[in-house]
């Protein structure tokens, strides 16, 4: 485990394994597997930089038409860069100024900063400010093969004086929607590594050993995973049984519909320094969003559909309810509305109707 990333052609692989890990530990050495047996590694950290410059090289985009002004700005869009407005940020409401600080720990910040702009992942993005050094938003995006894919998950962390003997305070910009077990519909973040969640002394926040970036992917890798049902304590035991694999699958079925709501939601009011990703996002992945909900209409389970074809992790296991394609029908709708709305063309074709198989 010790190289684990260190061969990875792209973050969606080594999320894959981080999710395997997750159901082969117990609750919660699942959530904290990562800080102690995955991130902090070599590997980790020095292929990171090389899938960007390959995935700029690409253009960032999963699409074939020519690239215009909203694929351009999502193409320059930085994986980390400084900002100057704060002002939509949720700490702001309760830590108006920072406070007077000592050296050591604007040191520390600016240590972490270093370690988010060389290595985090693709499929993270961060923002910082110089003069609110104790402020951070962070976006994830969702990894194919679970409910989460091609949504955009935010959140805002606030570094308090005690840091980092103290972790940091992590809350997820979740619009009134709990898309998981451990991401509350009031944006609190259920996580060991925060202190938020119980767990054994190895599974906490150490100081001088854990990271924000360790947090980042924590979040990523093992609660947006590919069965997040098992991440409500007590469930995880029934993982691999009939009955726990059919209350799994219906909770992707929910949680997918309430995925498709976040978008929604985050095209409406994409939070500040985000605007040009969230827009060039789904604009890029418009078509493969509305693929995805037409392969789960006519039988393929929620989180097995990947460009490129059909990954049956649960092979043999039942469809997609009834009420679900029901529900999905209604919601393309509103979806392909807002891809209009942001320019995508040619979304005739994905147009459901009810009763499809």
């Amino acid at each position: 485990m010790s190289n684990l990333f260190a061969n990875g052609d792209n973050d969606d692989d080594n999320l894959a394994v981080l999710a395997e890990i997750a159901h082969k530990h117990d609750k919660g050495k699942a959530l904290e597997a990562v800080h102690e047996d995955v991130l902090g590694k070599a590997g980790v950290l020095t292929s990171a930089r090389a899938r960007r410059k390959r995935a700029a090289a690409s253009s960032l985009t999963i699409t074939d038409e020519p690239e215009n002004e909203t694929l351009r700005k999502l193409g320059s869009f930085k994986q980390f860069d400084t900002i100057s407005d704060t002002s939509d940020h949720y700490f702001i409401k309760s830590h108006s100024s920072m406070a007077q600080n000592p050296k050591s720990w604007a040191k520390k910040i600016q240590e972490e900063w270093k370690i988010l702009e060389n290595h985090v992942p693709d499929t993270i993005f961060v923002r910082v400010c110089e003069s609110r050094m104790d402020l951070m938003r962070a976006v994830i995006i969702g990894a194919e093969g679970t409910p989460y894919h091609d949504g955009l998950f935010f959140f805002d962390v606030y570094f308090p004086p005690e840091y980092p003997n103290e972790p940091p305070q992590v809350h997820y910009h979740s619009g009134g929607l709990g898309v998981n077990p451990n991401l509350y519909s009031s944006g609190y973040v259920c996580l060991s590594l925060l202190g938020t969640w119980e767990g054994d002394e190895d599974e906490m926040w150490t100081p001088g050993v854990s990271t924000m970036l360790q947090v980042l992917v924590s979040i990523q890798g093992l609660i947006l995973n590919a069965k997040p049902y098992f991440n409500e304590p007590g469930y995880e035991g029934a993982s691999g049984s009939p009955d726990g694999e059919k209350r799994a699958l219906q909770y992707n079925e929910d949680t997918f519909i309430l995925s498709l709501r976040t978008m929604t939601y985050m095209m409406r009011s994409p939070p500040k320094n985000f605007e040009d990703l969230v827009v060039g996002h789904f604009y890029s992945r418009a078509h493969d969003i509305l693929g995805s909900c037409k392969a789960y209409t006519e039988g393929v389970q929620v989180g097995c559909f990947v460009k490129g074809g059909v990954e049956n992790v649960n092979k043999g296991k039942g469809n997609c309810s009834s009420k679900f394609k029901a529900d999905l029908v209604e919601y393309v709708k509103i979806l392909i509305t807002e891809f209009e709305r942001i320019g995508v063309k040619d979304l005739e074709i994905h147009s459901l109707t009810p009763g499809q198989k």
